[in-house]
C-alpha cells in the first residue's frame, strides 16, 4: 500500500480499505461524539460489520471512479479521512469532506489532507470544479476551506436534517484555473 507524506510531522495519507475496517471503527469510537457534532458518520458506522460496509462502499465508488477515501494517520494511528464523497468525472466535478477524531484536531492535518487529493483530482483525474458541503455551524471546516483558498458559493437555509434539527449548508468550491494560479504563488 502506498502513503503519501503530509509533512515533516511523519503525518501520512493512505487509502482506506474494507479490511481496515476494525482500524476504522476504533477511530469512529474515538472521535464519535466529536464527529458528530457536523457529521453523521458515527450514526452510520456502530459496530465492525457497518465500518466494513461503509468501506465497502467507498471501495466501490473507487471501481466505479465516483468517490474515494483515504485515511490519516499520525504515528502509526489512523486519526481522521478525508473523502471525494462523489466524483463525476463526465462533468468534471467532485465534492471533498473530512474528519478528525480529537488527537488529530489543531495540527492543519485536514488541510494538508486535502490539498493533496485536490492536487490529484485537478491533475490526474481532469476535475474542474470541487465542492467542499459544510454546516454553517462548522467554523473548523468553513476554516479550511478558506485556507484552501476556496470561495463561498451560497448557503442553503435549513437544507438538511441532522438530528431533528434543521441546518444551514454552506456549498464553498474551488476551480482548476484558480487552484493551479493558487499553487503557482505559493
Amino acid at each position: 500500500m502506498y502513503a503519501i507524506s503530509l509533512g515533516d510531522d511523519g503525518a501520512e495519507l493512505r487509502p482506506l480499505e474494507p479490511w481496515q475496517a476494525e482500524e476504522f471503527l476504533a477511530h469512529i469510537d474515538r472521535g464519535r461524539e466529536f464527529i458528530g457534532q457536523h457529521n453523521g458518520l458515527p450514526d452510520i458506522v456502530t459496530d465492525l460489520a457497518s465500518s466494513r460496509a461503509f468501506l465497502q462502499a467507498y471501495a466501490d465508488k473507487t471501481a466505479a471512479d465516483a468517490g474515494r477515501i483515504w485515511g490519516i494517520w499520525t504515528d502509526g494511528k489512523l486519526v481522521g479521512a478525508v473523502i471525494f464523497r462523489r466524483m463525476d468525472v463526465g462533468q468534471r466535478t467532485a465534492e471533498a469532506g473530512c474528519w478528525l477524531e480529537p488527537s488529530g484536531v489543531g495540527q492543519g492535518l485536514v488541510t494538508r489532507a486535502v490539498r493533496v487529493i485536490i492536487d490529484w483530482a485537478v491533475e490526474e483525474r481532469g476535475i474542474h470544479r470541487v465542492e467542499w458541503w459544510v454546516s454553517s455551524a462548522n467554523e473548523p471546516s468553513i476554516a479550511v476551506a478558506r485556507r484552501l483558498g476556496m470561495t463561498k458559493d451560497g448557503v442553503l437555509r435549513e437544507s438538511y436534517l441532522y438530528r431533528g434539527k434543521r441546518h444551514d449548508e454552506e456549498i464553498w468550491s474551488v476551480l482548476a484555473p484558480d487552484w493551479r494560479a493558487a499553487r503557482q504563488t505559493s
